[in-house]
């Protein structure tokens, strides 16, 4: 069967979502029956299909494997209480996606052909997207350059795929962090603002010496003498400071979040200040010893908020006051929950809405 897209959808013989435990999902371990691919040559994407989830056959010359030119979101669907399906803030990952291709100078892909992706692989697979609580479909759009050449050169064939999984939530508790002085996971002028592989290659090891030495996640900063903060492991990091929600700005360092932007603006929803600025780690130590930080927490598709219990500052720990359901994190993570389901109004016209 084809679609006003031309999508050729070829069914998989036989499901796998019998062998899938969905009161134990945890994150990562299970991807549902297909996947999108569709190629990019002369200038045209083209070849679009729909396809039984399997391995895909790349050259070893290949240019992806070698200069880096991968590009992927993470982006997340949802059963609302009345039986539809959600997927959340479509247009905003196609502007962050298209960000990152054009900054690692790979083909845009048009807007019909980022939504119809979504929308058909949600729709063939829907059975995978339960009405647990915590769980959810996780969807994972990538391009990746595949013309045959070892030469150094921008690729002129890309292709982009889409493959879902069930998931639950990412953290199941609070986590420790340590400001990380040593290492940065971006420059200026860099490709840090982009969702492109090497960001995440480069910040393995940092992380695993911070594992080393009982932590969860490093804080990120921007290499100055002021170490401000940028973000927290993979996620944006948040702070409640004088009642107020402070976030650092968005920069060619940070990678503008979908799921910080809609928390800022949920903020306001909820009588919450917010101040988007420099933090410094030396503002840090200094709200901390006055008590006047009562929150942290990291934002990201794949936790929505992760609530932070230490921060380690030059040696010292500095822990966050036990966090209760009167606690901004909370309190947004749950709204933001209940538009995603249909329990809330969803003003800002969030969701795309799949009767399924």
């Amino acid at each position: 069967m084809e679609t006003e897209l031309e999508i050729k959808i070829e069914k998989s013989r036989q499901s796998r979502i019998s062998e899938v435990d969905f009161s134990c999902l945890g994150f990562g371990n299970y991807v549902t029956d297909h996947m999108f691919v569709s190629e990019y040559k002369n200038g045209l994407w083209d070849n679009t299909q729909i396809l039984p989830f399997g391995k895909i056959s790349i050259a070893p010359n290949a240019l992806a494997f070698h200069y880096g030119q991968t590009v992927f979101e993470g982006m997340k669907a949802f059963r609302m209480m009345n039986g539809n399906i959600s997927i959340f803030r479509i247009d905003k990952h196609f502007k962050r996606i298209n960000t990152s291709l054009k900054r690692m100078c790979m083909p845009e892909i048009p807007f019909e052909l980022f939504s119809e992706s979504l929308i058909h692989l949600v729709r063939i697979d829907n059975e995978w997207v339960k009405n647990i609580q915590g769980t959810s479909m996780y969807l994972r759009p990538f391009v990746i350059a595949t013309e045959e050449r070892f030469g150094v050169k921008v690729s002129d064939e890309y292709k982009y795929f889409v493959f879902a999984g069930a998931v639950d939530n990412y953290y199941s508790k609070p986590l420790k962090v340590k400001i990380e002085e040593s290492y940065i996971r971006a420059a200026k002028g860099g490709t840090g603002f982009a969702k492109c592989g090497g960001n995440y290659g480069g910040s393995f090891y940092p992380t695993y010496l911070a594992k080393l030495q009982g932590y969860d996640q490093v804080l990120w900063t921007d290499g100055s003498q002021e170490h401000n903060v940028e973000e927290s492991g993979t996620m944006n990091i948040m702070f409640i400071i004088d009642n107020k929600l402070v976030t650092p700005a968005i920069s060619d360092t940070i990678l503008g979040g979908v799921t910080r932007d809609s928390i800022l603006k949920l903020a306001k929803d909820l009588n919450y200040k917010t101040e988007e600025r420099n933090i410094s780690k030396f503002e840090l130590q200094e709200k901390f010893k006055q008590g006047k930080i009562t929150e942290a927490f990291g934002t990201g598709t794949a936790a929505d908020t992760a609530p932070i219990e230490t921060i380690h500052i030059s040696g010292t720990d500095y822990h966050l006051p036990d966090y209760t359901d009167s606690c901004f994190h909370r309190k947004a993570k749950k709204l933001l929950m209940d538009i995603r389901l249909g329990i809330e109004q969803d003003k800002y016209n969030w969701n795309t809405v799949l009767g399924v």
